[in-house]
């Protein structure tokens, strides 16, 4: 029951009652990605996703991401080749506890050591 209720008053939370009507009715599922999130076109062309859990646009690797925006017409492929030096997609952490947080900044527990600044002398 709360799913039904969160899927009728919020956006964030997969998707709307309305986006789930029309993927009921005119979506055909295309494929799925790692992370779980499930993606379907209709008969006239238009393309969308429906995210295992919050509503995030940076949750979409780089393949489907060409697919969503129509830059490709095929899926991409379920398992696709990657070189050795590819790091596995990860969506943007900013405002997470895994954020990068270079030395020096002030939100990182390591400390940079400074140099005082001096005046250039003619």
């Amino acid at each position: 029951m709360k799913i039904f209720f969160k899927q009728i008053f919020t956006w964030w939370n997969r998707q709307t009652f309305g986006t789930f009507i029309y993927t009921l009715f005119n979506g055909k599922l295309v494929g799925s990605d790692e992370f779980g999130n499930k993606y379907y076109s209709s008969s006239s062309g238009k393309r969308w996703v429906i995210y295992k859990d919050t509503v995030e646009s940076t949750k979409i690797p780089p393949e489907w991401h060409l697919w969503i925006h129509s830059h490709k017409n095929n899926k991409p492929i379920e398992n696709p080749s990657k070189f050795n030096w590819q790091k596995k997609y990860e969506e943007n952490l900013t405002g997470t506890k895994r954020a990068y947080k270079p030395p020096g900044s002030l939100s990182s527990q390591s400390k940079k050591e400074i140099k005082s600044y001096e005046t250039w002398k003619p």
